[in-house]
């Protein structure tokens, strides 16, 4: 492990503080976050069929209801009765892994299929709160 020399003060010196710098954006993480709050749900990435776009087992993921899923978007699907994150090909009407350790699935006439939301965010927890922890498998 590489020590970095930082020497750190405990004394009062009379500087303001360091984050009396920073002003307040006046937007909320909903509304940089969020174009469609009433279109929007939260899911959590399970697997790791989509790391080639960045999405990791345990990522929260922001999916909109209301936006129109194009052709290689990211989405949210019901399949046969399960949640799926693919990217979408709906010129061979496939869904797609973002990772070559999992093949295409080829959508038929007697898939159950519903598409719930384009996944436009996703977020990386780097410490589950217990309220997350509870939802987890």
């Amino acid at each position: 492990m590489r020590v970095i020399p930082i020497y750190i003060e405990a004394g009062v010196c009379g500087f303001e503080s360091p984050a009396a710098q920073y002003k307040e954006l006046g937007l909320s993480l909903d509304q940089l976050l969020i174009k469609h709050p009433d279109a929007t749900f939260i899911g959590v990435a399970s697997g790791e069929s989509m790391q080639g776009v960045g999405i990791f087992d345990g990522d929260l993921l922001l999916v909109d209801r209301a936006e129109d899923a194009k052709n290689g978007d990211v989405i949210v699907a019901n399949l046969n009765g399960l949640f799926v994150c693919k990217l979408l090909d709906r010129t061979n009407a496939q869904l797609l892994s973002a990772s070559p350790a999992y093949g295409p699935v080829q959508l038929s006439a007697d898939d159950e299929f519903q598409l719930e939301g384009v996944v436009t965010r996703s977020i990386r927890l780097h410490r589950l709160s217990p309220e997350l922890h509870q939802c987890m498998p």
